[in-house]
């Protein structure tokens, strides 16, 4: 019989399996903006690029995705399928262009296609909400492998560090150490970041970030792109 401690570390790898890289999700192939932002001369040094993360994380990370996944975690601890449908269409609404929006479905049915030959079951009256937002199925992943809350949103804000700062790296571009000396700096706020974000009701919790919005919006139009966001 496997010890608790044993239990523990089995989760843990869990987590690294939802937050690897190679998870077939997509996420290499978004930059949520930064690729105009690069064009436009907004990001243009490894200074300018660790503002820009910061400011996306504290606008969007914080205030809208970290609070929506604790959320969904407890929904889906109750088997509140309701409640998950709502946290679903609320993360497609705060989603202020066509391309976010995109990615948000992309990358919610690629996890949820993914999920079910891993042993994660999704019950057939949510599979439309893990469909929509990626924010669902990594809630119900996180609850049926036993992956404590907190742990789960600090994967996944890690997560989105990680594939942030690979784009800025190709894009810039930047060499890879210095692509690690901004994660380095980075990794001293991310665990206040999650506190924060675990503090917000999920029903007050709301993106602000109109650079984004606005590189996202431009970059549907630029004239050549290597990412689809």
């Amino acid at each position: 019989m496997p010890t608790e401690a044993a239990a523990r570390s089995g989760n843990t790898f869990r987590l690294f399996q939802l937050i690897s890289p190679s998870l077939p999700v997509g996420a290499f192939a978004y930059s949520q903006g930064l690729e105009w932002a690069i064009e436009a001369g907004w990001v243009d040094t490894e200074e300018t690029f660790a503002k820009w993360l910061a400011g996306q994380l504290q606008q969007s990370i914080v205030s809208l995705e970290l609070p929506m996944l604790n959320g969904a975690y407890t929904a889906a601890v109750n088997s509140d399928w309701q409640e998950l449908e709502t946290i679903s269409q609320r993360m497609i609404a705060w989603r202020e262009t066509k391309e976010l929006r995109l990615e948000e479905g992309f990358r919610g049915a690629a996890l949820a296609r993914l999920l079910p030959n891993l042993g994660i079951d999704i019950p057939a009256q949510i599979k439309a909400a893990a469909q929509r937002s990626q924010i669902i199925g990594l809630a119900l992943a996180g609850v049926q492998w036993q992956i404590q809350a907190p742990d789960l949103c600090r994967g996944y804000i890690w997560s989105w560090l990680e594939n942030a700062v690979m784009a800025g790296v190709k894009l810039i571009p930047l060499g890879q150490t210095q692509g690690q000396q901004i994660l380095q700096r980075m990794v001293p706020v991310l665990e206040q970041a999650v506190q924060d974000g675990m503090q917000i009701d999920h029903y007050q919790a709301g993106s602000s970030a109109p650079a984004m919005a606005i590189a996202s919006s431009n970059h549907e139009i630029q004239y050549t792109r290597l990412f689809r966001s």
